[in-house]
C-alpha cells in the first residue's frame, strides 16, 4: 500500500512521466579510457607476455599500464571491457554484416 501512496504523491507533485518512469540518474562518471589508452592496451596485450608466462592476464595488463604510466590507476575489469569491445569489433569485421543474412 505504501508504494501506491508514493506513486500517487509523485504524480501529484511531479507529473505523470516522473511517476511512471522515476528520476534519471544525476551522477556523472568520469571516463577513464579514451581511444589512446585503448590503443595502448590493445598493443600491450598483443605484445609478448612477461618472462615465465605464456600470455598476459588482465591483472598483469592493468599493472603494466600503471607501471608504464598510461594511467594513474586502472582495474582489471576495465581492461577486460576494453579488450572485449575490441574482440567484438574484430568478429563483426571477420563475419561481415550478419543483419543481411537474417532477412
Amino acid at each position: 500500500m505504501k508504494k501506491i501512496d508514493r506513486v500517487k504523491m509523485r504524480f501529484v507533485e511531479e507529473g505523470l512521466d516522473i511517476a511512471l518512469e522515476g528520476h534519471k540518474g544525476e551522477r556523472v562518471y568520469k571516463k577513464k579510457v579514451d581511444g589512446d589508452l585503448e590503443a595502448r592496451l590493445i598493443a600491450l596485450s598483443c605484445s609478448e607476455a612477461p618472462e615465465g608466462f605464456s600470455r598476459w592476464s588482465l591483472r598483469m595488463l592493468a599493472d603494466k599500464a600503471v607501471e608504464l604510466e598510461y594511467v594513474d590507476e586502472i582495474s582489471h575489469e576495465t581492461v577486460r571491457r576494453v579488450l572485449k569491445k575490441r574482440i567484438e569489433t574484430v568478429e563483426e569485421k571477420r563475419m561481415g554484416d550478419t543483419t543481411l543474412a537474417k532477412r
